[in-house]
């Protein structure tokens, strides 16, 4: 069982459904200086900007890169699997974020995240070195998903130990407001590398920047000067990441002998810790995760393969939105001080799943068609009041961005104990953003270019991409607006102690019965290995966890095989018929079935729920 016990009641975390075990270090962060604040954020901020650099540079050019590294021959092929690619360095985040957020709460978050920062650098500047498929064949395209892979883990580590070093050093009242200077990095990283490539683009010239071919430095092709360049970022990071000290809750739980020996068990086999990483996931990132790379990368992406805009003009659109939209992160963290993070955030994704289909229809309204002989749309040909509107229409996706993850950062490091936080807050941040939102591209992408969608919607179906974060932002809203509650006015220095007795470990036998019997059930209805295993993990797996925070053990198998079985039966008879309709109803055929699912399962829990508090054993 869990012991709580603190100085202050503050200090003890009751801001999602249960309570979790604190006791409270000394010296609150409101004691350290404001100039000590004030270096730490842009030591902070300026480190975190250059490795978003680096790990966008791939997404800015994730277009170009098809022809570059996979195989010829069909372009929609190339870019689905560039896109892969790129969705593949978000695909290890939460790798990243359990071994690095291990290791900065261990041993600190300063050394941690010099060293996120030192593979982050050298994985971007290896990739300006790299010979194309042309040259090496499928060795290159090889290489090219491995230096995205040390990306991924790089990052998995960078934010969490970004944002965490920087909320222990401040007041716990002005936290998202400190906060959100982290949380402007991302977008800052990704317009400095729409800017530095567009600079390159211009001085090298298309030819050239593809290429190369020309004399002195315009021998090398322009696309990989950014990508070298990061030599440069890095050294410059390091300079300043090193003169660093280390945060004052850390170093004061070191002194008292209070860091956890086993970040991961304590985070991960703690039920009430787990909840809230769980809850965390789909209460808050995943919503947030879908809604960034939607009004960031997704955009940018439709208008120059959906609506055929040069890349020119679509650079120029998304980089004036994000200018405007920069100084918003900061504004809602403010804000999220003030009226608090939930109510800030679930606003933002409620506004965008109602006018992300408006939105893009917009685009495609203001966006011209290609002139005659031309296969994209130039500069020339699009008028003031088209790109005024397309900087509108792009700059409210990013307003939204602002407002989901401006506050996000403050929102994690107080849902998690100090000695815990670097991990803690770290997977689920990564799961939302790595896996919900570094997919989306591809998945939206794929989405829209497949012949069912085109025969379901017809012209619409351009559109058809966006139902993937609208779906995710809603579910963000229903789980965050009914199980979490507000953390801004928690307290930040605390640490979670358990004794040894059977409620601190989490039942992860009942997780794996439910993965093994549903991946064998789902194989022998004739799926694939992969994509049994997936659904294994989605249909069976997830909600058993859930079911077993509340249920015991075979009351939550029962519970999930339970609901699936009546699933499958009416599955059984209904989707074959849905198929038979066609348009619409063959195109969410499948959807409908997961929905019912979903219902069930959120009706099992709901009656199986105990009305009174309980400890999970």
């Amino acid at each position: 069982m869990l012991t709580c016990g603190s100085r202050h009641k503050k200090h003890v975390p009751t801001n999602i459904s249960g309570s979790q075990g604190s006791v409270a270090v000394d010296a609150p962060p409101g004691a350290v200086e404001q100039k000590t604040i004030r270096r730490v954020i842009v030591a902070s901020s300026l480190g975190t900007l250059f490795e978003w650099y680096d790990f966008y540079l791939y997404g800015s050019l994730a277009i170009f890169f098809g022809s570059k590294f996979f195989p010829p021959g069909n372009e929609t092929a190339q870019l689905l699997a560039s896109l892969a690619t790129f969705g593949a360095g978000f695909g290890v985040r939460p790798l990243g974020a359990l071994v690095f957020g291990h290791i900065g709460d261990l041993i600190g978050r300063k050394h941690t995240f010099l060293v996120t920062m030192a593979t982050m650098g050298f994985a971007t500047a290896l990739v300006g070195f790299l010979p194309t498929y042309e040259q090496w064949g499928l060795a290159a395209t090889v290489i090219l998903v491995v230096l995205r892979l040390l990306q991924g883990l790089a990052l998995g580590g960078e934010y969490g130990g970004a944002a965490t070093y920087v909320a222990e050093h401040v007041p716990d009242h002005r936290r998202g407001f400190y906060t959100s200077f982290i949380q402007t990095t991302a977008t800052l990283g990704f317009f400095l590398s729409m800017g530095v490539i567009g600079t390159v683009r211009v001085l090298w010239g298309e030819q050239a920047f593809r290429d190369g071919g020309g004399s002195g430095l315009f021998a090398v092709a322009g696309w990989r000067i950014p990508f070298l360049l990061s030599f440069v970022l890095l050294g410059i990071s390091l300079y300043i990441r090193v003169r660093m000290s280390e945060s004052p809750l850390f170093a004061k739980l070191k002194q008292g002998g209070r860091v956890t020996a086993n970040p991961l068990k304590e985070s991960f086999t703690n039920p009430v810790n787990l909840r809230y990483v769980l809850l965390a996931l789909f209460g808050a990132t995943a919503g947030q995760g879908v809604i960034w790379y939607t009004g960031q990368f997704y955009a940018l992406t439709f208008m120059q393969t959906t609506l055929k805009l040069d890349w020119f003009p679509a650079y120029v659109i998304v980089s004036i939105a994000l200018a405007l939209g920069v100084p918003l992160f900061v504004y809602f963290g403010h804000l999220s001080d003030r009226i608090g993070r939930k109510k800030v955030m679930l606003t933002g994704c409620v506004l965008a799943a109602a006018t992300y289909v408006p939105l893009y229809m917009g685009m495609r309204h203001f966006t011209p068609l290609p002139a005659a002989g031309q296969t994209a749309v130039m500069w020339a040909d699009l008028s003031v009041v088209q790109v005024s509107a397309l900087v509108l229409l792009v700059f409210i996706q990013v307003l939204y961005v602002t407002m989901v993850y401006g506050p996000i950062a403050a929102f994690l490091v107080e849902l998690f104990p100090t000695n815990i936080r670097y991990t803690s807050m770290s997977l689920p941040y990564h799961l939302g953003n790595g896996w919900f939102g570094g997919f989306l591209p591809l998945i939206a992408t794929a989405v829209a270019a497949s012949p069912a969608t085109g025969e379901a919607f017809g012209e619409y179906g351009i559109y058809a991409g966006l139902i993937y974060p609208i779906v995710v932002a809603l579910m963000t809203v229903v789980v965050g607006g009914i199980f979490i509650r507000e953390t801004k006015d928690q307290r930040i220095d605390s640490v979670l102690e358990a004794t040894t007795t059977s409620t601190e470990r989490f039942d992860w036998f009942a997780v794996l019965v439910a993965l093994g019997a549903g991946w064998v059930l789902l194989s022998l209805m004739g799926i694939g290995f992969w994509l049994g295993l997936v659904g294994a993990v989605g249909i069976f797996a997830l909600p058993t966890i859930f079911f077993r925070l509340e249920c015991s053990r075979w009351k939550a198998l029962g519970a999930v095989f339970g609901c699936a079985g009546i699933t499958a039966l009416v599955g059984w008879f209904v989707y074959p018929r849905l198929v038979a309709a066609g348009g619409l109803l063959r195109f969410f055929a499948f959807s409908l079935v997961l929905g019912f699912l979903a219902v069930l399962l959120a009706g099992a829990f709901y009656l199986l729920r105990p009305r009174s508090p309980r400890a999970t054993g």
